[in-house]
């Protein structure tokens, strides 16, 4: 006869500890978007200082270049690049005149401290907003890349652009968050039939023709933008022709080009007067 010995309590096996759960793979991609939206929200905090650090940088650490080796055709590119730069003004001429609150941040309340960030008041639809989500970023990218063209200078090819699109992506992100969480279904329907970025050409006089720009608002906000981009295109004509041939063969070039600046800052110290004197009220 077998006789079974009743198991001794420390011979029974012990539980496994529990291991905490690995992020699988359908978790990484919202992984990513979360820090997306992060980091466009600090983005969107410091856009208006990164474009003109990186060009003070750049002006100090890189040299111009020639397309070509020929002046005659960098002069061509310095007006390719003035006229990309105006087709992103008029981008944002567009969006500030025909929307009416056109405000993509503010100041929250958060403790007892204040910060910027992301939000929006309402979902604007129409107008050139009907044929392209962005047309500000879009405005601004445009602007960057003519600028680049007027410096035809690599680094500013392989580093200003590519970043400065970054940066206005993951800004993108962080505000297609809010709107998605804010309006709903009413924002998935309007970003599933309007792109992003590159605007949809047809019907776009149509759309500006039942909108009519307002000149006074267009002027109030956008005249810091405008003196801005064209004193940077001036000061890389100047850059351009200092570090290239220097002052003294090119003084008569030099010499006129900073009084457009000095004229530039004029113009600009005039228009500040007369928008706080509430002469460009709609």
């Amino acid at each position: 006869m077998i006789s079974h010995t009743p198991a001794s309590p420390l011979a029974l096996p012990s539980p496994e500890p529990a291991s905490s759960p690995t992020p699988g793979p359908a978790q990484q991609p919202q992984r990513r978007q979360r820090f997306s939206v992060r980091l466009g929200h600090f983005l969107f905090f410091a856009r208006n200082l990164l474009f003109p650090a990186v060009f003070v940088v750049l002006l100090f650490t890189t040299k111009p270049g020639f397309a070509l080796n020929s002046e005659q055709m960098d002069d061509w590119m310095d007006l390719l690049g003035f006229c990309v730069v105006l087709l992103g003004q008029g981008c944002r001429a567009l969006a500030v005149g025909q929307a009416e609150n056109i405000r993509r941040g503010g100041r929250t309340r958060e403790g007892e401290g204040r910060r910027r960030q992301v939000f929006a008041r309402r979902l604007i639809r129409h107008g050139v907003y009907a044929h392209t989500r962005n047309p500000l970023y879009l405005g601004n990218l445009l602007i960057i890349l003519g600028l680049g063209l007027i410096a035809n200078n690599s680094w500013w090819y392989l580093i200003v652009f590519p970043a400065f699109f970054f940066v206005y992506w993951s800004i993108v992100q962080a505000e297609e968050d809010l709107l998605s969480s804010q309006f709903g279904q009413e924002y998935i329907g309007y970003r599933h039939t309007v792109n992003r970025f590159f605007p949809r050409l047809i019907g776009l006089r149509r759309s500006c023709a039942q909108y009519p720009i307002d000149w006074r608002r267009v002027l109030r906000k956008e005249y810091g933008v405008a003196c801005s981009w064209l004193s940077m295109g001036v000061g890389l004509l100047i850059w351009e022709r200092w570090e290239s041939f220097g002052y003294a063969e090119r003084a008569a070039q030099i010499d006129d080009l900073a009084l457009c600046l000095a004229a530039l800052l004029l113009v600009y110290l005039t228009m500040w007067r007369l928008t706080l004197a509430g002469k460009f009220r709609s």
